[in-house]
């Protein structure tokens, strides 16, 4: 099945042609959203809460973020230091409300007054991400992937950079699998056990994108799964290039996540949650590029 071209019909299942940079506007439909239009993703503006911010705008949801609209991904920079614990001599730390203050401080319980941690900086994070590096006149700042937008099948995951000839922040995005719909990974659990945390299968595949395939095979790991409340994510993973080539001869290629490592714990995050990558989760963060 062909994907739909701008101005033809489109639903979950009938999905807009990604390559081409086009996304299925349910505006019209209102108010049930499920039959939208194939449109351009161009100066797409971003809807937060029940607030339609445009394209370029910054705002502020609440004293801890400060957040942009990038052509429909919204990133936040987490205005509150996300320092760790103080030393080991701080008897049982932990953070408390300051009053007439926005972010919280570390305490010490045998001490009324608040131990502050190293000076606050503005964190470069985007969706939790931290690279912060110095190029001529432009300080360059690149976010972490938001999650997968599919929980299995292949998704989109986003990003926002300025490290380009302009200095300006764009959206960047690539594909992600997180793992395949089409397989039961529940029945690859080893007896006595009740997670499997990476699953890869047997034999060679291709990917295939809008009735395009990959030129080349390839054997990717994916995330597994859990019997239990554990959710499992990606834990290390890259960006890679993917080229495709489509039955009428054009070829393209396309950035997809290639997953090196996964792990299975109780912080399981709501993928529709662009907030929740800006919590901090100890030792649990994604090593990616």
């Amino acid at each position: 099945m062909c994907a739909k071209q701008i101005g033809e019909k489109c639903t979950e299942a009938d999905v807009c042609d990604i390559h081409r940079g086009l996304y299925c506007d349910y505006s019209r439909d209102a108010p049930r959203y499920e039959i939208g239009v194939c449109a351009q993703m161009v100066g797409v503006g971003c809807l937060l809460n029940g607030i339609r911010y445009n394209n370029g705008q910054s705002f502020q949801p609440s004293c801890k973020y400060n957040c942009t609209c990038i052509n429909g991904a919204v990133g936040c920079i987490p205005l509150c230091t996300d320092s760790k614990p103080p030393l080991v001599w701080c008897p049982n730390p932990k953070q408390i409300k300051v009053k007439g203050e926005c972010c919280e401080e570390w305490a010490c319980d045998y001490s009324k007054k608040i131990r502050k941690t190293s000076p606050r900086h503005l964190s470069s994070a985007v969706y939790g991400g931290d690279i912060e590096t110095w190029q001529k006149n432009c300080i360059l700042q690149t976010s972490s992937w938001s999650p997968c937008s599919k929980t299995c099948g292949m998704g989109v995951s986003t990003r926002i950079s300025n490290d380009n000839a302009q200095c300006q922040f764009m959206k960047q995005s690539r594909l992600c699998t997180l793992r395949p719909c089409e397989v039961d990974i529940t029945k690859h659990i080893k007896p006595g056990k009740k997670c499997l945390a990476v699953y890869r299968g047997e034999e060679p595949m291709n990917y295939t994108l809008s009735g395009c395939t990959s030129r080349v095979n390839y054997r990717p790991k994916y995330c597994g799964l859990c019997m239990d409340d554990r959710c499992c994510t990606p834990y290390k993973s890259k960006t890679i290039e993917v080229n495709f080539h489509c039955p009428d001869g054009t070829s393209f290629s396309r950035n997809i996540m290639w997953i090196n490592a996964c792990f299975c714990n109780l912080n399981c995050k709501n993928p529709n949650d662009i907030f929740a990558d800006l919590a901090h989760y100890h030792d649990y963060s994604e090593i990616a590029n």
